[in-house]
């Protein structure tokens, strides 16, 4: 290759340049400047399971996590778990005999029903008798509505059949006919008011003394006509 002089332009210089190149085509006059000096391309890395430096136990599948059946349902196990509740409270503490559960039961057919006149006695004070209005039963809280007349003005109470204070619940007397309605609200009116039931009742306890007295056989020798209180308190519910 000849001596080129070199002009002090740099473009002068590559144009110079290239005139001395041959005139036969070769890859280095096809390829730019910036691609002339890069190396051939590099054989592609094989996956790392071809690797045989590689320790097989990085690429182990995870481990299984156990996994636990739920535990079981409360709602399942117990479906009733407050009624069920309420059953074992009355027949351990209310009511353990039974004698009040049975005299309220539905399938009592001599159960109190709305329209007899009941006469409920309690531990403390006097006893109050009167038309059965209405019987909720709502377990624990099962009581009866009662209604009277005392001194020309009607009186009502709610009873609580399982409450301590209550000692004995008793028909005086039943309906003469059964009532259509579960609840007798009808009667507070005036023209469906019974009015007071203190004859009825007094008829009743002469009665029930007369035969504890011994006129159709004596069954409690302790207690006879003279003593009518003791014959009245210590009845039981039935």
């Amino acid at each position: 290759m000849a001596c080129i002089a070199l002009n002090h332009s740099p473009l002068h210089q590559w144009s110079s340049l290239l005139r001395a190149l041959p005139t036969t085509s070769t890859p280095l006059t096809i390829r730019t400047l910036s691609t002339a000096s890069i190396s051939p391309p590099r054989p592609p890395i094989p996956p790392r399971r071809l690797l045989p430096n590689i320790d097989s136990n990085l690429f182990k599948p995870p481990k299984e996590i156990k996994t636990y059946p739920p535990p079981p349902s409360h709602r399942q196990l117990h479906p009733h778990a407050i009624q069920s509740v309420e059953t074992a409270h009355i027949t351990s503490t209310l009511d353990p005999t039974g004698s009040r559960t049975r005299l309220f039961s539905r399938s009592n057919p001599d159960a109190p029903r709305p329209g007899d006149i009941l006469l409920v006695t309690f531990t403390s004070g006097d006893p109050f008798s009167g038309v059965c209005l209405d019987i909720r039963r709502r377990g624990p809280d099962t009581g009866i509505l009662l209604r009277n007349r005392v001194m020309m003005v009607g009186v009502e109470m709610w009873v609580k059949v399982y409450s301590p204070k209550v000692k004995s619940i008793e028909v005086v007397e039943r309906a003469v006919k059964r009532a259509r309605r579960a609840r007798l609200y009808y009667m507070r009116l005036p023209k469906h008011d019974r009015g007071s039931v203190e004859g009825v009742v007094e008829e009743y306890l002469k009665k029930r003394r007369l035969v504890r007295s011994g006129a159709v056989g004596v069954r409690e020798p302790g207690k006879s006509a003279k003593n009518p209180s003791a014959a009245r308190v210590e009845v039981g519910a039935r």
